[in-house]
């Protein structure tokens, strides 16, 4: 057996192993990668979606957070609104109070004034009767003269 022969048996061994190998080996092999490089897709795929559902998620929150504090600031600009409206109501309650109470207060000073008028219209009638008398030294008879006193009192 040569060169030649010894070559042709290594050529021969050598297609059986490639063949072998194309057959048997290299199936399984590929099929790993296959399945490495897809389960490496999917993850990638799946962080993609990750990425693009955190996005998503950050919008709406950002979102909602924007519809909170817009409200928020309803809210707060009603309560502004329902006190300066409750101050308005209790300040013009307070002001109707304080006419009808000074009304009132008027209208008592006004009695007790009209009570010391005749008061002093009747003191002023007895007086003079008391004087009349004293003048005329003699005693003058009130209820003769009730006309006269009333006619004085109403002239004060």
């Amino acid at each position: 057996m040569g060169v030649n022969a010894t070559l042709i048996v290594q050529m021969i061994t050598f297609m059986v192993f490639v063949w072998f190998t194309l057959k048997f080996v290299w199936p399984p092999i590929h099929k790993a990668m296959s399945d490495r490089e897809a389960r490496i897709a999917d993850g990638l795929a799946a962080a993609d979606k990750g990425e693009k559902a955190l996005a998503e998620a950050e919008a709406k929150r950002e979102e909602e957070l924007a519809q909170a504090r817009a409200q928020a600031q309803e809210i707060l600009t009603a309560a502004n609104r329902q006190a300066s409206q409750i101050v308005e109501e209790a300040q013009t309650k307070a002001r109707t109070d304080a006419e009808r109470i000074r009304k009132s207060a008027e209208e008592e000073a006004e009695r007790e004034a009209e009570k010391a008028r005749e008061a002093l219209r009747k003191r002023v009638g007895e007086l003079a009767v008391l004087g009349a008398a004293r003048v005329v030294k003699r005693e003058v008879d009130a209820a003769k003269h009730a006309e006269v006193l009333d006619e004085v009192a109403s002239q004060l």
